[in-house]
């Protein structure tokens, strides 16, 4: 059976993770993007990877709706989850949490914090001067952890020899 890897992306960043991911494995994966496909069916795949990021302090809300809408499901599943975002060490690791409940995170065989970006150029004018200003930039950066990418990839694809 295939993979799916569900996300949500604003600005192209777990969007470009997801595309990484999909890019690891062997067999098939489909990308789903909550943005454009709102209710994605879970029905023909075993394993399953849900990717959000971070904005202003929280996951998108579409992702957090739809693993609470598909709890039961996503519990029978190879899981995966993995978030970007700016933020390092346990605040990183507390917005994971945040993100994803309990029941998720422990059922899970893969867990990634991704790092991310500030794309100012896809980015609104109210969105880029927020960011500009709290963020203290002037110019768009990538964070992005290819290495925890790569790991995460290993994990949930089976490439480990171990």
């Amino acid at each position: 059976m295939p993979a799916v890897i569900i996300y949500m992306s604003l600005h192209g960043c777990t969007e470009k993770a997801a595309k990484m991911l999909s890019e690891m494995s062997w067999g098939k994966v489909d990308l789903v993007n909550l943005r454009n496909h709102p209710t994605p069916s879970l029905d023909n795949y075993s394993s399953v990877i849900i990717g959000g990021s971070i904005h202003m302090g929280q996951i998108q809300d579409k992702i957090r709706r739809y693993c609470n809408d598909n709890m039961n499901e996503l519990l029978t599943k190879r899981l995966g989850l993995y978030l970007c975002h700016m933020t390092e060490g346990e605040k990183a690791v507390q917005q994971f949490n945040d993100a994803y409940c309990d029941k998720l995170r422990n059922h899970s065989v893969a867990n990634g914090l991704f790092g991310g970006e500030f794309n100012l150029e896809k980015m609104n004018p109210h969105e880029k001067t927020l960011i500009m200003k709290t963020a203290g930039i002037d110019k768009s950066i990538s964070k992005l952890d290819i290495k925890a990418i790569e790991g995460f990839g290993r994990v949930i694809f089976h490439l480990d020899k171990s």
